[in-house]
Order: structure tokens, then C-alpha cells, then sequence
């Protein structure tokens, strides 16, 4: 039974741009950046220096605590071991390679067989997916293994997000078409460790094909449940999906494994897969390069440290871009620098036009309290925003702005053009900023 979340909004879907374009496999570039920090956590240390020779798959950094390890996607020369651009706006460390188009393997990467897989222990699998560098490649970026680990003994109910609500976004899409076996075989690693026997897989009902590729992948297998959600931003939120599959509301500042749930991407999913029988770690990923001014929109599989600058010359854009951004038109990051890279959590790169300029010089609220008509967790943007702009961090917290999923359906929908998601954003900084002194 699917259950509708309170709020959310429709916006244009514009998945027609891509969604029928098979993904093609994007040739390796000259150069690739592979930033240090691809994840939440503590970024890794360089293991290569200057100079180094490296192979397709071999580990270059890694490091200690909430952290999982980095891979060279070519093979080539170290050239350089230095700051650079970064999707997050800030400048991080990175291994720059110079890509020799050997694509030499590294020794490491050695494929298993069923048998292999079917001996080995729940903590050696979670080792697998450690090493493999595997994060939640849905934009959040969490490590797979704490997720994993944490949740032994607390999740009954495990959920694979092929939602997919943002605009413009059709990877997850592509990859439920075309590769439904290898999610579905990543999906019964994570049953088997938590010791499930039902998985779901929750997806909208505006895929069609991919719905059908499911069901035929999943044909006979009662252990795999198929949850078609009405489309409706934002499904493919963690909380919302747990709320649309289950009936369950994950408690204000809780956990999904609070309410016994743990939500794994789609992507994830099939790279969990990837490592464990085919020993090849988080190296690749599909990216969806679309928007109005795209003039080739497609569904590459790009090497993580392609630079965004090469997505765009291979598809191409009418006229100069208003916006370029890391993800989609409602949670996308604005990309200052076009010289940035993939990495693991980026599932679509969103050229727009001059067209979607609506910025309003000077923005003031208008009270009409339409932001927390489709606010998806009840919250009230309007007051929020209130608190921000006062600056008042107990106020701040008062109305829960930590809560906030910073989703943008208030920001859609509000008529003033107000930034409210901007302004949450920069709250939560505030509050972070200043729990962290109260600290010291």
C-alpha cells in the first residue's frame, strides 16, 4: 500500500530531455581530479605522491573514523597532488592523473564467483563495500558501511530509492532499465546482512520502462517487493519514501533505522554489486547531462574526476548557460567553476538557459503562507526564514530548521521568490557554528 506524504509540489518533470537515451560510455579524458573529499566524513589522506604510476582501481586515499577510501578511474601518472575546485563551492585536495589510455587494471581488482560471495561472512561483505569506496550516490554521500553496520539488529524493512523525483534526472531511470539484475543482486547483499528476506524497491509511477524491467528482473522472486508511488516531489526523500512505502514517520532529529527502515539509492545498489563480484570499486558512475539549452541531452557512464567543462562539450548548449549545476533544478548546487569534477555523489550535471533567471531584486515575504502548504515536513518556512534573518540561534532552533530536507518545494512555490532554502542553509551553519564553540 502506498501512503502520500503531506505536501510536496509537481514541478515540470522535463525528463523527456534524456530519459530515452541509452547511456553511453563516455571516453576516458586526458586528465581526471579525484578530490580527496567525496563524501560525508573525514576527507582521506593522499597515498600517491608526484610522480607515482597508478592503475584503473587502485586505492589513493584513504583514511581513519568516518571516512571511506578514493580510486584512481584511469591509469597514468601522478601529476599533481594539489587544491582544486570542488562541486561543494570550496577548493579540496586532489590527485591529479594524467591518463596514459592504457585503462591498466589494477592487481587488486579480482572478480568473484557465487559460490565466492555465498561463503563470505556479513563482516567481510561490509569490509567489501568499505574498501570499494561505496556512498550513497543519490547526492548524500554517506558511507554504505556505517549505514550497514549501524543498522544490524535495528532494520526490519529495507528500501531501494529509484524514485528519482528531481527534473531533468534520468540516471537512476536509465540504470533500472538497463542493468535491473545487477541493483537487484546488490540489494539482496544488503537483505542478506541485515537478514531480511523481503526487500522493496520504491519507484515512481512515471517510469514505466523501468518499471517493467524490474518486474521482469524480479519475476518469481517473492523475496523482492516492487513499490510503484505516485509521482510527486520530493518521493525520493528518505523520509518520504520511508512515510510512502511504510506508513512510518521517522521522528523529528531521529534516524530511519529509528523506525526500523534503512534507504539505500538505486545507484548504490548496483555498485555494492560491482565490488563484491566484480571487485572493481566506486570508479564510474552515470550521470544525466540535460537542461532546456542542452542540445545533445544524454546518460553517460563518466569516470569519476571527469571535469564538467568535457560533459558539456559532448553534448553541447544553444547559448551561453544562465546556471550549471551539480544535481537538479531543487537541491542542485551552482557551479561557480566548470573545471570541477565528478565525483561519486554527482547523478546529473543541469545546464539552464537565461530564461529561468527569476531572481527578484530585493525579495520580502509576502505572508501568504504557501511555503508551508507543501512544506513535505510540516514545517513552517515562513517562520524559519523569520528566524534567520534575525539571526538568533535558539529561535533558529525553536522552529526546527535542522529538520528542514532543504528539498526546495517552499522555494518553488513561494510567489515572492524569497531564498528560503539559501537562508536554511546558511542557518544551519549558524547553529553547527555555534554548538561547536559551546563545545569548546
Amino acid at each position: 500500500m502506498a501512503f502520500s506524504f503531506f505536501g510536496g509540489v509537481h514541478p515540470k518533470e522535463n525528463k523527456w530531455y534524456a530519459c530515452d537515451k541509452e547511456t553511453a560510455v563516455f571516453p576516458e579524458p586526458d586528465i581526471v581530479v579525484i578530490p580527496m573529499s567525496q563524501h560525508i566524513g573525514a576527507p582521506c589522506k593522499p597515498l600517491v605522491k608526484k610522480g607515482d604510476l597508478v592503475t584503473v582501481g587502485q586505492k589513493i586515499g584513504d583514511n581513519q573514523g568516518l571516512c571511506v577510501p578514493v580510486h584512481a578511474s584511469v591509469s597514468g601518472k601522478v601529476k599533481a597532488v594539489e587544491s582544486r575546485p570542488h562541486t561543494s563551492g570550496t577548493n579540496v585536495l586532489s590527485v591529479v592523473i594524467e591518463n596514459d589510455h592504457q585503462h591498466t587494471l589494477c592487481e587488486d581488482v579480482k572478480p568473484r564467483s557465487q559460490e565466492d560471495v555465498e561463503k563470505l561472512t556479513n563482516d567481510e561483505l561490509i569490509g567489501i563495500i568499505r574498501e570499494g569506496g561505496i556512498v550513497g550516490m543519490g547526492g548524500a554521500t554517506f558511507p554504505t558501511h556505517v549505514k550497514l553496520s549501524g543498522g544490524v539488529g535495528k532494520v526490519d524493512t529495507v528500501i531501494v530509492n529509484a524514485g528519482e523525483c528531481e527534473p531533468y534526472i534520468t540516471s537512476d531511470d536509465r540504470l533500472c532499465r538497463e542493468q535491473p539484475e545487477k541493483l537487484i543482486a546488490g540489494l539482496k547483499i544488503i537483505m542478506r546482512i541485515f537478514g531480511l528476506k523481503e526487500g522493496h524497491i520504491g519507484i515512481e509511477d512515471n517510469k514505466p520502462e523501468a518499471i517493467a524491467a524490474l518486474q521482469r528482473a524480479s519475476q518469481g522472486d517473492d523475496s523482492i517487493i516492487l513499490d510503484v508511488l505516485p509521482a510527486k516531489y520530493p518521493q525520493g526523500a528518505e523520509k518520504q519514501l520511508i512515510y510512502a512505502v511504510t506508513g512510518r514517520e521517522v521522528p523529528s532529529g531521529g534516524l530511519p533505522a529509528a523506525v526500523g527502515c534503512a534507504v539505500f539509492n538505486a545507484a548504490t545498489c548496483k555498485a555494492i554489486h560491482d565490488v563484491v563480484y566484480d571487485g572493481l570499486p566506486l570508479i564510474h558512475r552515470i550521470v544525466t547531462v540535460s537542461g532546456d539549452i542542452i542540445m545533445e541531452p544524454k546518460n553517460l557512464l563518466v569516470p569519476i574526476g571527469t571535469s564538467f567543462n568535457a560533459l558539456l562539450e559532448a553534448c553541447g548548449h544553444s547559448e551561453n548557460p544562465y546556471k550549471v549545476l551539480s544535481g537538479g533544478p531543487m537541491m542542485g548546487v551552482a557551479q561557480y567553476d566548470l573545471s570541477v569534477p565528478t565525483i561519486k555523489g554527482v547523478n546529473a550535471v543541469t545546464v539552464l538557459g537565461r530564461r529561468n533567471d527569476y531572481a527578484v531584486a530585493a525579495p520580502h515575504c509576502l505572508r501568504c503562507g504557501k511555503c508551508i502548504d507543501v512544506c513535505p515536513m510540516k514545517l513552517m518556512p515562513v517562520m524559519m526564514y523569520k528566524a534567520f534573518q534575525s539571526q538568533d540561534v535558539e529561535d533558529m532552533k525553536a522552529n526546527n530548521i535542522m529538520d528542514c530536507i532543504e528539498c526546495g518545494s517552499c522555494a518553488y512555490n513561494c510567489p515572492a521568490s524569497v531564498p528560503l532554502v539559501l537562508g536554511f542553509r546558511v542557518a544551519k551553519q549558524v547553529i553547527r557554528n555555534a554548538s561547536a564553540k559551546a563545545k569548546k
